[in-house]
């Protein structure tokens, strides 16, 4: 059995690497994080509809369509934690287009 993948497939793939980035671009450092969460999910899901409807298959699968969008949405948030986010790239992602700068983090009890 020889598996292959579409190129669609592939550049979906590197789009869902990407979209962490674009988040923060869209986003401040005091967006709350569910928003961003929901903002990343809504554009993996656009990304996975979007990528079946680019595949040169015989017709439109809502199913792959669906597992498609999360598997977009899982890559974006292991691509994110385990990248974006220990490189810096995401606070400087967020800093770049007027998102001000990460608010100091205070413990109860300190002054």
């Amino acid at each position: 059995m020889n598996a292959s993948l579409d190129k669609a497939y592939w550049l979906g793939l590197a789009i869902s690497v990407v979209l962490p980035v674009l988040v923060g671009l869209v986003t401040k450092h005091v967006t709350h994080g569910g928003v961003k969460a929901v903002l990343l999910l809504a554009l993996s899901t656009l990304n996975g509809f979007l990528v079946e409807l680019a595949n040169p298959g015989p017709n439109y699968d809502f199913g792959t369509a669906v597992v498609l969008s999360l598997v977009a949405f899982a890559i974006g948030v292991l691509s994110h934690f385990g990248l974006w986010k220990p490189t810096g790239v995401s606070d400087k992602a967020q800093t770049a287009l007027g998102g001000g700068t990460p608010a100091a983090r205070t413990t109860p009890g300190s002054v």
